[in-house]
């Protein structure tokens, strides 16, 4: 049988670049064209259009269009568990909105954070929950959205409070034994867990310091709203509308125990979701007779708002725009853009590893480099790279770890300096990519784009700077016996 792998020509450096550029070109289009619309649509098209040039690359070098359709089949498959945990939060959010469960942590919160505190104490905060469950994301999804409220409540900025919220997050999830990402970099880069941990603390520790540090620096030094008159004023108004208490954090706790015990996060988030329904119909009875249509008995009407909370969230009519804006959120339905935009990202992000443009690239980028700093670098620069390039973080982990590996025995390098730098340089800089799964999930749960926080997450932009500063001073950089057969063709 004729082996069809003959016929296909190995891409260039030109065929690598190529739809990269003209991406890179459609994105910018995009954001001028449309500004902080440019996720609902206009990055698709983008994303779609740069697709089609690197399929026509493809075909070009022998590949055929049934092979690159399975390619997209497969790399679209690889989001779907990111794309249930979607569609879990958005009911999670709705039914946690509709329970009472969030408007507590918002009332409670008003009450324990203080407005000069308030950014360093939210990261702080994330840090310590995402630490705990492994989790950035469910982190984002359950504290974020309550500290999100409490900002707006205390008229603070959502951007820097988001920036915040995910400086936190991703500290937590970065050094948790819990966190996939924590696991995948090791498993790749073949090295232990908790040594990988262990190594990772050296830069990850002093960056996230230096956010807390910047964090207080703003709050103090920022213009402070007269806010204890607008504290008081929401509060109020969250007490009328809700029930509250102690007694409605318990969904959240529940969730927070399910993490711990490593419950898979869609069933964990998709229970979550329910128990705020029941939550809902047993402590928030007014609520729903509001929310609930006219000539509707108690029964169907609580089941209709629940129902409808789960797939399309609330819709809250109160009488301040405000607390209108902050709760009326939630549902299925409100996170269909992004599960559209992940699609199309996955969509060029397999192509591109189909077809062999993305391996041409990254292995073009690597010549040259030889010393630790260079190294670590480019491995930084490569996992950002395909961040942007393939809109998934675990890609940005997964084909720079496999490519880099033998690289970094080659030069002397113990493998912990890559686990360290495929964390550093993926796991960090996947929130600050708009079409990224994680900006684009971020951006849905925050209601904040990545261009706003972008420049506030500052753990996530310190630490992989500081990484390359370790590794071209020489600091906590593990070196092995370089191999002799290198050695010898040195």
């Amino acid at each position: 049988m004729e082996n069809n792998n003959k016929h296909i020509k190995e891409a260039s450096l030109l065929d690598a670049i190529v739809p990269i550029v003209i991406l890179v070109g459609l994105l910018g289009t995009s954001v001028y064209l449309f500004g902080e619309n440019s996720s609902f649509g206009p990055n698709q098209i983008a994303l779609l259009l740069a697709m089609g040039i690197a399929a026509i690359i493809g075909i070009k070098n022998g590949y055929k269009w049934d092979d690159i359709e399975k390619g997209i089949v497969k790399g679209i498959a690889r989001s779907l568990g990111a794309i249930l945990i979607l569609l879990a939060v958005g009911s999670l959010i709705g039914t946690w909105m509709l329970s009472g469960t969030v408007p507590t942590l918002i009332y409670y919160g008003l009450d324990l954070l203080n407005p000069s505190m308030f950014y360093a104490a939210s990261c702080l905060i994330c840090g310590i929950v995402a630490l705990s469950i492994g989790s950035s994301w469910t982190t984002a999804a359950t504290v974020g959205v309550a500290l999100m409220g409490v900002s707006i409540g205390m008229d603070m900025s959502a951007p820097i409070t988001a920036g915040a919220i995910i400086s936190g997050a991703y500290f937590g999830d970065k050094i948790s034994p819990l966190s996939e990402t924590t696991n995948l970099a090791p498993a790749i880069a073949g090295t232990n867990l908790f040594e990988h941990i262990q190594y990772m603390l050296w830069t990850t520790v002093p960056s996230f310091i230096l956010a807390l540090i910047l964090f207080t620096v703003i709050g103090f030094g920022s213009d402070i709203p007269e806010s204890s008159s607008r504290i008081e004023e929401m509060q109020l108004l969250l007490n009328q509308e809700f029930n509250l208490g102690f007694h409605m954090l318990i969904p959240l706790f529940v969730l927070l125990a399910m993490a711990i015990r490593k419950v898979p996060a869609f069933p964990a988030v998709a229970m979550g979701a329910i128990m705020g329904g029941i939550w809902a119909a047993l402590f928030q009875p007014e609520v729903i007779s509001k929310l609930s249509a006219e000539g509707m008995d108690n029964i169907q009407g609580t089941v209709v708002v629940v129902w409808t909370a789960l797939f399309d969230g609330v819709q809250f009519a109160t009488s301040s725009e405000t607390l209108n804006s902050l709760l009326s959120r939630g549902g299925m339905s409100s996170m269909l853009n992004t599960i559209w935009l992940i699609m199309c990202a996955m969509t060029f992000g397999a192509v591109l590893e189909k077809v062999g443009l993305l391996k041409r690239a990254v292995s073009a980028f690597l010549k040259g480099a030889t010393t630790a700093g260079d190294m670590v670098t480019r491995t930084i620069l490569t996992c950002i790279g395909t961040n942007i390039i393939t809109a998934d973080q675990y890609m940005a982990i997964v084909m720079p770890g496999r490519m880099y590996k033998e690289e970094f025995e080659k030069r002397g390098l113990n493998q912990l300096n890559l686990s360290r730098s495929l964390e550093d340089g993926g796991t960090l800089t996947s929130p600050l990519i708009p079409w990224n799964t994680c900006g684009v999930y971020m951006q849905g749960v925050l209601a904040v784009s990545p261009l706003d926080y972008i420049f506030y997450a500052f753990f996530n932009l310190i630490n992989p700077v500081l990484s390359i500063i370790y590794a071209y001073l020489g600091i906590k950089i593990l070196r092995i016996p370089v191999p002799k057969s290198v050695s010898a063709q040195g």
